[in-house]
């Protein structure tokens, strides 16, 4: 089988530098895909930016939690039930079409007591779910890790043009989802993973980067291309020349 790859940037509607930022990784990168949050500030500016670009997937970035903590009892698998249903139909309403797929802020879904509902919640909704199905997951494009007292270092090297193409020769047969974050530094900007977002824009925009991806014979995607891409060779995909 071929090597497709879903570049998903998290975070849309997060803050209006990240808005402009996912946008320009899409304009002028690789990214293919990205996740929105419902709830944020500039929600409103990422559906009316997605709406102008319509070969940019959307999928929903489900959130329980913010940079102080959960927001729902992430112990409460009804009330977590409760705020994943209302999430998916304010994402419908603002994009007037369901999402392409479905991951977690924080990857609250991977947690042990809330992995059965997400599996579940996605097979009844067909959203292809993070990490949990078919398509490969690839975290590895990330300017941080913590150690195991959960203290942050920081680790630009991750994000770099070096380490993405490592990634790239890497990938196996069949669909990656590889995960980005890029942005601009922005006054709205609420986070510990800021000065990194620009440092992945420039890397997901380096020429480098699609020069080899067309020299590995790498296919990008996204994942409203999916059940084409899982049938056979003839995907919807893009590749740079």
């Amino acid at each position: 089988m071929a090597k497709y790859l879903i570049v998903n940037a998290d975070d849309f509607g997060y803050a209006q530098g990240v808005n402009r930022g996912i946008i320009a990784a899409h304009e002028q990168g690789v990214v293919l895909s990205t996740s929105l949050m419902v709830d944020m500030p500039y929600t409103a500016e990422a559906v009316g930016l997605a709406r102008k670009h319509p070969g940019l997937g959307v999928g929903l970035h489900f959130v329980a939690t913010d940079t102080n903590g959960p927001i729902v009892d992430l112990f409460d698998v009804a009330a977590i039930a409760r705020e994943l249903g209302r999430q998916y139909d304010r994402f419908c309403d603002l994009l007037g079409r369901p999402p392409t797929h479905l991951d977690s802020h924080h990857h609250v879904h991977m947690r042990r007591e809330l992995t059965p509902l997400f599996i579940d919640w996605a097979a009844e909704h067909r959203l292809p779910l993070r990490s949990l199905g078919p398509v490969h997951y690839n975290g590895g494009f990330y300017g941080q890790w913590y150690d195991e007292e959960w203290r942050v270092h920081l680790a630009p090297e991750l994000i770099s043009v070096d380490n993405l193409a490592q990634i790239l020769r890497a990938l196996p047969e069949g669909v990656t989802e590889l995960a980005c974050h890029p942005g601009y530094v922005s006054l709205d900007l609420d986070s510990s993973y800021a000065a990194e977002r620009e440092v992945e824009l420039r890397t997901l925009s380096d020429r480098r980067v699609q020069t080899l991806i067309h020299e590995l014979g790498i296919l990008l995607t996204n994942f409203s291309a999916l059940p084409v891409v899982l049938r056979g060779p003839n995907a919807v995909a893009r590749s740079f020349t």
